[in-house]
């Protein structure tokens, strides 16, 4: 999705999930960090207004997409589709895959002056944790800002990412567990 969009806003956010990867094709990709640790491996993509978390355990994975509209992906694999507006849970159990996932999503609009100091908090936060991030302008010059940060635990991996929507002046957070349920 090109940062040429001028009304990108929280209303038009989707959390897309995915059983297979995706192409990186399909996205402008800021920043990319693989990770392995134990029987699993992820990949971390920072696109433009969005993400993509890539789980894979043996010969099963899950991909985890933020995306500005989406309308460009495929259909082929679709789990889940969420629109990223106020407050919302999902959780899909293992079933076949051996992965469990769960996320919490929420979207908060700030004052400018309350925005301009959480940007600046979630720009140390990135450096003092080595999370990868994003620092871009929007159509309007507000600054934006996507970080995700993760963490690994043996069956478990947590992603927290925070999109700092700069045209309307919004956070959008989202809190995601991947978990390797078999013995």
């Amino acid at each position: 999705m090109s940062a040429s969009h001028k009304t990108s806003s929280a209303q038009v956010f989707r959390l897309m999930l995915y059983r297979r990867p995706m192409h990186p094709e399909l996205f402008n990709l800021h920043a990319r960090r693989t990770e392995r640790h134990g029987d699993y491996e992820v990949e971390s993509w920072i696109t433009n207004y969005g993400h993509v978390v890539r789980f894979q355990y043996d010969d099963q994975l899950l991909s985890e997409v933020i995306v500005d509209r989406g309308d460009h992906l495929p259909e082929h694999g679709l789990v889940h589709a969420i629109p990223c507006i106020g407050e919302k849970d999902y959780e899909r159990d293992a079933d076949d895959a051996g992965i469990g996932y769960v996320t919490t999503i929420q979207t908060e609009s700030l004052t400018e002056n309350l925005y301009i100091a959480t940007m600046r908090e979630m720009e140390d936060f990135a450096r003092e944790t080595g999370a990868i991030s994003h620092k871009f302008a929007a159509p309007n010059g507000t600054p934006c800002l996507t970080v995700v940060d993760t963490q690994k635990y043996r069956k478990e991996f947590h992603v927290q990412s925070y999109h700092m929507l700069g045209s309307n002046t919004t956070i959008l957070r989202t809190q995601s567990i991947f978990e390797i349920t078999e013995a």
